[in-house]
């Protein structure tokens, strides 16, 4: 079986979480994934269907078959098949903290390139990416009013060549708010932070309720 990368312990308050915030999110990835397995409610997601809606929406942005990919929060790496069914195969690097769900990820897929960590974790360069992509992941409640999510957020443009394409639980909808462990964000708030860090961006509350995404892009 292939190693996890293990690179915890570079990460400091300034940049990623804390220990404590860390070990709280592997530990409910742990128990769900123990209930669940292999399903995209393990992952927090109400269905299969809700998350591949996401993906869909991700996609958009315009990527095309051969480009590098990042997926931030990647799961057991569920977006390479569903890209690779809609004949958009990528160069794909996934990152996760829960080394159970990448275990069982590499486990389905064992060609590709799943690390166990956060985004602050790795030495990448900058625009060592065509793209990067992010679902779900920045919808936990850190107490931190978003500011990890901006964080975040301003690492993944850095990394890209081409642009970002990430969604976010939209707090205009007050059933978001019944979830105790995740966190709503207001979508033209992000929206605004996000035209500061790259102008070229967009807003898309087209989909589905309660969720947005936002599309930046580096100029060509």
């Amino acid at each position: 079986m292939r190693r996890i990368y293990l690179p915890f312990g570079k990460t400091d308050e300034s940049s990623g979480m804390d220990v404590r915030q860390r070990k709280r999110l592997i530990e409910l990835h742990r128990t769900n994934f123990s209930h669940f397995s292999y399903s995209a409610e393990a992952l927090f997601w109400e269905s299969r269907g809700v998350q591949e809606i996401r993906f869909k929406v991700l996609a958009e942005i315009g990527i095309a078959a051969g480009d590098s990919l990042l997926d931030v929060g990647c799961g057991f790496g569920d977006l390479v098949r569903w890209l690779n069914e809609h004949e958009l195969p990528v160069q794909y690097a996934g990152i996760d903290l829960s080394q159970d769900i990448l275990a069982k990820g590499i486990e389905m897929n064992p060609e590709l390139d799943l690390r166990q960590g956060e985004l602050f974790d790795f030495d990448w360069q900058p625009q060592s990416f065509d793209w990067v992509f992010l679902s779900g992941t920045l919808n936990w409640n850190l107490s931190d009013d978003g500011a990890y999510a901006r964080r975040v957020i301003k690492e993944m443009f850095r990394l890209c060549r081409k642009g970002v394409a990430f969604n976010m639980l939209d707090n205009r909808d007050s059933d978001a708010a019944k979830f105790r462990e995740l966190f709503a964000y207001d979508s033209d708030e992000i929206f605004c932070f996000c035209r500061g860090v790259a102008p070229d961006c967009r807003l898309r509350t087209d989909y589905q309720e309660n969720d947005f995404t936002i599309y930046m892009r580096r100029p060509d």
